[in-house]
């Protein structure tokens, strides 16, 4: 069982605690520590995590085996940097940082400790689209031609002012921050790495951040992706890849998969029945966690690769700047 400390305590750290927290036989929080410790006295004394005032003190634990993050993203790369040199195993929250270089500085640090490092894009875990790469990858879908996907959350509607998640020095391009990383992240795993992005970003109904974005993705390979994403709406989350041999999709919320063929001769011949598989009940925060606690303990590496993660910080850097100017972004 690997021993973690959770540093930050918002919304998203108790939602990566409630994952796992006496639900895994893999990984359990022994300890935590947050900027406003009166917050979340009950919820470390409900779940038996000892609060602590001190992040060197937890740092220097030789209890703790790991360290979870869920810290500002400004703050990441110092934070990856102190936990490495204490020898701690790190699991992140996406974005891994907001530029390219911070995210060099910190990956040095985690390969010169000699640690693992885990990304919180838990719906890469998410069994739905492992069904979308596996036929990408085998050579059912054909020749992919295009994905699109969508991305939405009502929580920019409720975010308090006083939250750092509404500072757009901390979130840039609104909706691409809180959510839309996961869908770079996927069209990497799926498509390949990126060589052009385009952004438009919008306030629509958010009080305090920007809530709308598109994003249009040109791939090294000639594949070409596509994404909304929203954080003033209800909850959803699709995404779908189009070959030759077929359409491999999600249905809403990663729940089902589905496979519908191509036909294989011109004409339009009676549909054939299309492939579904359920994945009802599954929850990626937990599988993304047990991944990590399975690459600290040495049972398969951490199936996001440090250039893949550079990468998608690039992509990242490039859609902000292609939010800012209007035009497309060439990567990095």
């Amino acid at each position: 069982m690997i021993r973690a400390a959770i540093v930050g305590l918002g919304w998203w750290g108790r939602t990566i605690v409630d994952a796992v927290q006496g639900k895994s036989d893999r990984i359990t929080f022994v300890a935590g520590n947050t900027r406003t410790r009166a917050k979340a006295e009950d919820f470390c004394k409900e779940r038996k995590i000892e609060l602590r005032d001190d992040l060197d003190g937890i740092l220097k634990d030789r209890g703790i085996d790991a360290v979870v993050y869920t810290t500002p993203h400004s703050q990441h790369e110092e934070h990856v940097k102190r936990a490495a040199q204490a020898g701690k195993h790190i699991y992140v929250e996406k974005p891994f940082t907001l530029t390219v270089a911070s995210a060099r500085s910190a990956l040095d640090a985690v390969k010169k400790a000699g640690i693992v490092l885990g990304i919180d894009y838990q719906r890469r875990f998410h069994p739905s689209i492992g069904e979308i790469r596996a036929r990408v990858r085998d050579g059912r879908l054909g020749t992919i031609g295009f994905g699109v996907a969508e991305a939405t959350a009502p929580s920019g509607l409720f975010l308090p002012k006083e939250s750092w998640r509404t500072n757009p020095d901390e979130t840039p391009v609104g909706a691409m921050t809180g959510i839309g990383v996961h869908l770079v992240d996927g069209f990497i795993d799926l498509c390949g790495e990126i060589a052009q992005a385009y952004c438009v970003n919008t306030r629509r109904a958010a009080p305090l951040v920007d809530d709308t974005t598109t994003v249009t993705l040109i791939h090294k390979n000639g594949v070409t992706s596509s994404f909304n994403c929203s954080i003033a709406t209800a909850a959803n989350y699709r995404v779908a890849v189009y070959g030759t041999r077929g359409l491999a999709e999600t249905d809403r919320n990663l729940d089902v998969f589905r496979f519908s063929p191509a036909p294989d001769k011109p004409g339009h011949p009676p549909p054939v029945q299309p492939e579904i598989i359920d994945h009802k009940g599954v929850n990626p925060v937990k599988v993304g966690l047990e991944a990590f606690a399975a690459a600290v303990r040495g049972d398969a590496p951490f199936p996001i690769p440090a250039d893949q993660i550079i990468h998608g910080v690039a992509v990242f850097e490039a859609i902000v700047k292609s939010a800012a100017t209007g035009n497309p972004v060439k990567v990095s």
